[in-house]
Formats: structure tokens, sequence, C-alpha cells
């Protein structure tokens, strides 16, 4: 039998007189174990103390009728038999051929214990968990003990058996590794806790619901949400599944900042909020966790992955299956929140996909707020001290699920998951699609990240003035409503700041990867094919230009070499995004017909990085193509010039791409635009004024590639068709999201036919969704008042222009793309 930890005992000031050891046992033979070690000395060895020792079952009616009331404090110790796997290369983990045995390695039935202890002497040991006095159990537990003395016993017995179960799970990962770190007794504790049950009882006295009937549907939602974590079922798992993603892609993890996490995580929760482009990201993330020994995640997901056999060994491996809206039941609201808080209070790792749902776009989504309102929530009430955001990017060279992807942009229906569906999906990717980049973000501080953003919680508490005919020493109503939607405002602000500085974080770490680069240059020549040689003249001047800022990447400098680029496309024409002719003198390459959306995805992944390269050019062609007495130049001042007219277009553009990207403020926008410009032109801050113009459009054009049209065509020109669709509707008609989505995809289609729009992949939900959005942030959306004419004049005139400015910004990418090398026919000149 291997001995206990070998730590040397603590020694004691006030050595105790008497010794419990509460016994975690569930078979005889587990109790021999443990009584033969306590014969021999061994808690006294572990302790460094010689005191009588009582046995008790760790069981709360034990504990109730022979320990919670004894008058003297004697010093109390759990105590199990932990039983471990085979040892296999250095590594103790349960495998499928353990399981031949019909037993559970880690908790074996009563005849392989027996088996073992003969055969095996290394596949046990008796832990001890961390001591403690029952003095120091009553004041951790004080309003439990108190209940004791009342004659209430059960309470204060099961805050004994939770504390001593965690002590032994404690205990445990000193063995076993903090990768096996779960939770127990989760349900229980939280249904005992006094501090929730009186929010129960303030819901059902606020709603006139029955406070039975209230705990009940607590427990309900307990049951429901509460993951029960498996070890045994944790390790199986995940070998089963492995091959789901490694047979697929080769992880590539920056593993670097791991290792200064995994201290951090001594100390704080983390919440790990990754990008999600596919079904395994999960799999693939937890795999890399779990090589570097981090405790699982709690992985909160949708609650239409419940279905079986996943749903039920998902949640074994620490999957919360939560509704997918509950905003009106405010018991599940605070079941959810209180879950949350336990498991950040008690430093389990949390993980979600904090834009709702897979991109399907290829970039990120705009963030979802409400299980960070949860967390924010936890640290305004002090349940944690802080809980660190972890921005993860999680980054495909392919996909083989882009096809489903694609047709729901066009208004396709997603297929409903389910058992069939599962199946589909693991046969699908069954083949080789390159690597996949694993990349952590500098972790943000919860509470320092919310402080910055104006969020109350370390403030002190604000004075509410009296009414002048208050004299009841009370705030009126009227007041308290008015801080209270105050303070609601600040909050919400700060949280939606938070979601930005993730989105932000993880965009930093996001490599540019091969086929990004490879779909970003053939998208940009419209339907034209190119030979490789030719694909290489349009990616090296980009490369040129990614290493000149040191942007993060995979292994794109290989496209610079002809026959490493032709495995690139060998490998896209398989996954049918890109065609190959092979019938002239050599092969020349474009995009498949119809899979520009998929195209669009391997290229957005890394979009982000070039779209303020593409400012610059539509801001440099504004102020280039501006009159003298243009419009643009009277609203910025008598004495503009293209400088100033350039500079008043960024902002603009940045504006109209707010729901597209996030963008950082004004300030830091206005240097990153600099530099941008630097990059073109390094002497245009000295150039003469009157000649400014001209001479930064040819250093432009001399760089050798163009982004606008290859960056935010597709942006646009969706914007466009939102902006026609509504100058087209009556300015007093309201507008249906659903119908007029639509209604945009139709016309769209319309459109694409005209040759008004440039590509399929801006007929898209997705991005006719962020358009509206941003019509409804400029007042475009709202009906205007039937009975004022005044309105609904300014507001037809709005739309009318709205669509006006997204056809000039039309016009002048059609100019970049003119002036792009890629597009320029042989032997002609710009």
């Amino acid at each position: 039998m291997i001995e206990n930890r070998g730590d040397a005992p603590a020694p004691f000031d006030d050595p105790p007189e008497s010794v419990v050891a509460l016994v975690d046992s569930v078979s005889g033979t587990e109790r021999e174990l443990v009584g033969r070690w306590l014969a021999d000395g061994g808690l006294a060895a572990e302790l460094g103390v010689r005191a009588p020792v009582t046995q008790l079952d760790l069981d709360p009616g034990a504990v109730a009728d022979r320990l919670t009331g004894r008058t003297d404090d004697p010093l109390v110790v759990p105590v199990r038999v932990l039983w471990l796997p085979p040892e296999r290369d250095g590594v103790r983990r349960v495998t499928f051929s353990d399981l031949a045995l019909l037993t559970n390695p880690r908790r074996p039935n009563r005849l392989a214990q027996r088996r073992l202890v003969a055969n095996s002497p290394d596949r046990h040991m008796v832990l001890t968990g961390a001591p403690a006095r029952l003095s120091e159990l009553r004041s951790n537990n004080p309003e439990a003990a108190a209940l004791h003395h009342t004659g209430s016993t059960e309470p204060f017995a099961r805050a004994v058996v939770r504390a001593a179960v965690v002590a032994l799970e404690r205990a445990a990962r000193t063995v076993i590794g903090d990768r096996y770190k779960v939770p127990r007794l989760v349900a229980e504790e939280i249904l005992d806790s006094p501090d929730f049950l009186r929010r129960l009882e303030h819901i059902a006295d606020e709603t006139g619901t029955d406070p039975q009937e209230v705990a009940r549907r607590a427990e309900k939602a307990l049951n429901e949400l509460v993951a029960a974590q498996s070890r045994t079922v944790s390790d199986l798992f995940t070998q089963a599944m492995r091959p789901v993603h490694a047979s697929t892609w080769k992880v590539d993890c920056d593993e670097s900042g791991l290792a200064a996490l995994r201290d951090l995580n001594r100390r704080y929760p983390l919440v790990f909020l990754p990008s999600h482009r596919s079904y395994v990201d999960a799999f693939v993330l937890g795999d890399v966790l779990a090589r570097n020994d981090f405790p699982p995640n709690h992985v909160v997901g949708g609650a239409n992955l419940r279905f079986w056999p996943l749903g039920p060994i998902a949640r074994r491996t620490g999957t919360i299956f939560i509704r997918r809206s509950f905003g009106g039941d405010t018991v599940y609201q605070a079941v959810v929140e209180e879950y949350f808080g336990y498991l950040l209070a008690r430093r389990f790792n949390l993980e979600w996909y904090f834009e709702g749902g897979r991109t399907r776009t290829g970039k990120l989504r705009p963030p979802r707020y409400g299980l960070l309102n949860y967390l924010a929530s936890a640290v305004r009430r002090d349940r944690v001290a802080d809980a660190l955001l972890v921005p993860v990017s999680i980054t495909y060279e392919r996909l083989n699920e882009l096809g489903a992807i694609a047709d729901e942009q066009v208004g396709g229906r997603k297929k409903p998951e389910g058992l069939a569906w599962l199946a589909r999906y693991v046969r699908n990717q069954q083949h080789s699609a390159g690597h996949v980049y694993v990349r952590f973000g500098e972790p943000l501080s919860t509470r320092d990240r919310l402080a910055t953003h104006g969020d109350p919680l370390t403030e002190p508490p604000v004075t509410i003035p009296l009414h002048p005919t208050d004299t009841t020493g009370r705030a009126p109503r009227a007041q308290l409503e008015t801080l209270g939607a105050h303070v609601g405002d600040r909050e919400r602000r700060a949280v939606q700041r938070l979601a930005f500085d993730v989105a932000v974080g993880i965009n930093a770490v996001t490599p540019i990867t091969v086929n990004a680069l490879v779909a970003l240059a053939l998208l940009g020549v419209h339907d034209r094919a190119l030979t490789r040689a030719q694909v290489c003249e349009v990616l090296n001047p980009v490369l040129d230009y990614i290493e000149k800022r040191d942007l993060p990447r995979g292994e794109v400098a290989k496209l610079r070499d002809e026959q490493s680029l032709a495995v690139v496309l060998e490998q896209l024409s398989l996954a049918k995004v890109v065609t190959v002719y092979r019938g002239g003198v050599e092969p020349v390459y474009s995009i498949e017909p119809g899979a520009h959306l998929e195209a669009a995805f391997y290229r957005n992944s890394a979009v982000h990085w070039f779209v303020d390269r593409a400012i610059v050019e539509l801001a440099i062609l504004a102020g280039v193509e501006a009159a003298p007495d243009d419009p643009a130049a009277g609203a910025i001042g008598p004495d503009a010039d293209a400088l100033g007219i350039g500079w008043a277009e960024a902002y603009r553009l940045r504006d109209l791409l707010k729901f597209e990207f996030f963008f950082p403020d004004r300030a830091e926008f206005s240097e990153r635009i600099t530099a941008e410009m630097l990059l073109v032109d390094p002497a245009w801050r000295t150039r003469p004024r009157d000649t400014l113009g001209g001479e930064i459009l040819a250093a432009l054009t001399g760089t050798g590639f163009m982004m606008a049209h290859r960056v935010l065509r597709s942006f646009f020109d969706a914007q466009l068709v939102v902006a026609e669709r509504l100058a087209a509707q009556e300015a007093t008609a309201q507008i249906d999201r659903k119908n007029f989505i639509a209604e945009c995809v139709s016309v769209g289609r319309q459109m694409l036919l005209q040759k008004r729009l440039h590509s399929t992949e801006s007929v898209s939900t997705e991005l006719f969704g962020s358009a509206l959005e941003l019509a409804a942030n400029h007042g475009l959306i709202e009906a205007a008042d039937p009975d004022s004419a005044e309105a609904v004049a300014a507001l037809s005139a709005a739309r009318r222009d709205f669509a006006d400015r997204l056809r000039t910004i039309g016009v002048r990418i059609s100019r970049a793309a003119a002036l792009d090398p890629s597009n320029l026919a042989p032997g002609q000149t710009r």
C-alpha cells in the first residue's frame, strides 16, 4: 500500500486531546484498510499527534448523532481509500481496456478491491484531508451551528460532511493532478445556503408564489443545471472524442503562457472565452488544457446539445446545459446566478462561447452579455475576489462543416442536432484539414476592467438626497427608481466594454493562416483565374506587410514558394473551395462557383488585421477625389484639404463598420491610422499640403497591393442592400426584422444577378443583420409618426442619404480594385 503524501506534519500549538476520523468508505475492504492503517499509527504519523482516535462513518446521520453535539473540541480528520488506475508511460488514466474487468478502476467493486489489495498494492492508498477542530467547523458554518442549538442537527451535520468531502477531493488532486478537479455535493450545498434560501423567499414574496413551489422549481433547475462530473467518464470521453479532431487537424498551441496561467489559477478562477468556429472547439481546447494539467472547465452549452447519448455523457464531463432563453423566469435566473457564484467562489474554471453561437462569416460575432452579467454579479456581490477572463483564439486552416454554415447564411434552415446529426458530423471530420491554432490572450481581471469602465462596484455608496417634502428620512420611490436605473445603466455599459475587451484580446492573438491569405488573393480578382505565379505576385507584398507589422501568423511564409503554394491550392480544391483548370499551358486557380461564402469564411478569420489598411485606402481616395466645393470639404471647414477630408472619411468609415469590427476609441484609432499611413508613405507628414493627395495616392499604389475591395466590399454591399430596401419602405411602416432580412436575401440575389453586387458573400443573413443594427443605430428603423409630415419627410430623406452614401463608397471600392496590380491586364499600367 502506498503511504500517504510525504508532507512533514505541521506541529500543533495546542495538541488535540482526541481525534475523530470521518471515514468515507463503501465496502468492507475499504473499512479494513482504513482500520488497519489507523491501528498501525498511520494517522498519528500523518498528523504528528498522539491522541485516542474515534472512527465515524462519513454520513450526516452518524455525524449528527456522535460528533456535532460534543462539548469538547476534537480534531476532525476525513479519511478515504483512493484507488488508482494502472500506470502507463508514467500516467495513471482510465482507458477502455481497463473496463474489460467490468469495473471502474477509480471505484472498483468489492471483488476487484480484494484482488487489487492482494496483487497490486500500488493501486491504492489511504488518503487524509486537511484536519479541522470541531470549533473551527462551527465558526465556518455559524448559521447551521446556531440551528443545532435549537434542536435542528441535520444542517450542521451536512455542512461537516461537505467540508470533509471537499478536503478529501483537494487531497486527492495532490496525487492524481489538477486535471481531475471536480465539485461534489453542489446542489445539496446550494440548497442549504441561507443566503440562497432568503433569496428564494424574497422571490416568493415578490411574485405571490407559494414558497414551497419556488423551492421545488429551484431544486428542479439545479438538478437540470449542475454538471455531475466523473473522472472516469472524463478520461474515457476525452479518449473517445480525441480522434474526431486529432485525425483531422494538427493542433498548434502556443503553450508559453500556460505555466503562468496555471499559477494564477491557484489564486483565481479562470473563465475561458474562446472564439467559436466549430462544434469541436470544446474538444480541442479541453485536450490542450488536460495535457497541461488544468482542471476540467465547466463548459456552458446550449440545451440543443442535450440529446442522448451526447448530453448525459457531456454532463458527466462538466458541461452545463443552459436554457436558450429564461428572461422571465426569476427562479431560474436566481439558480443560474447562484450556481455561477458557487463555482467561481470555489475556483472552478468556466468556459463559454460568448458570441452566442458559431460564427457563420469566419470573423468574431458581436458578443452576448447574459453570462458575463452573472459573472459581474458574482464579483459585485463579493462572492469571489476576482475572476480572470482568458481570451482564446481557435483558428482552423480548413473546416469540413463549412457547407452547412454557408447554407445558413443564405437563409437555409439549421439542421437540428441529434444522434443522426452527430454520426454525420463525426464521419465528415475524417479528412485531413491542416492545422488548428490555439492561442491564449492576456488574462483580464474582471474586477479591474469593470472598475475601469465605470462600474459602481468600486465606488463608495451613493447618498440619496431626500425630496424636499419628505420628512420621514426615507428616499421617495421615484428617486430610488431613478438611481437604480442610473446604476443599472452604468453596470450594463461596463459589462459591454468588458465583452469588447475580450473580443479585442481574441483578435490580438488570432493568427493569419495560409488559407486565409489564399482566399484573400482569389476573392480580390472577381472570378478571374490566376496561375500559381500570379497568386505569388499578389501575396508577396501582402506577406511583406505582415512581416513589417509582425502580425501573428501560421506557416504563411511557405506561400512565397510556388511548390508549397501548389499544395495549399490543391487542398482547397479537394475541399471544393478552389477550382483548378488543367487543360491549358499550366494550371489556373479560381474560387469554386458557389463557394464564395466558404472562401470568405477563411479570409474573414484574419480580415481584422487588414481593416485599418482598407480604411486608409478609401480615405485617401476620398481626399484625392474631393473638389474644393465638395460638400464633404464644407462639412469639415473652409480650409479643408485632401488630408482633412481623408481623416473625416476615415472616422465616418469607422462608424459605418462599428457593428462588424471591434474598433478602439477615437484617439487609439487615430494612432493606428497614422501608423498605417506611415507604412504607405513614411514622408507624408512633411509633404506640401497642396500636393499631398496625389503623392500619397502614388505611394499607395506603389505598395503593390490594395485591400479595400478584398476586405470591405462584402460588408458595404450588404449594407447597400439594407439601405435600399429601407429607402423603398414607407416611412410610416413598421419593420419586421425577420421578414425584412428575408426580403434582403431575395433582393440581394436579384442585385447579384444584375451585377450590382460583386459576390455571393454579400448575400448573407449575418451581414444583413449587422447592417440592420447599424441602420437602427442611425435612427433609420423606427417608423415615423404618420401625423407628422415633417417627421415622415425627414426619415425618408435620411434613408435615401444612407443609401447614397453607400453607393459612393461602392464606387471608391471599385476604384481601389482597379488600382490593384492583380486586376491590371497584361501590359497595362496605372
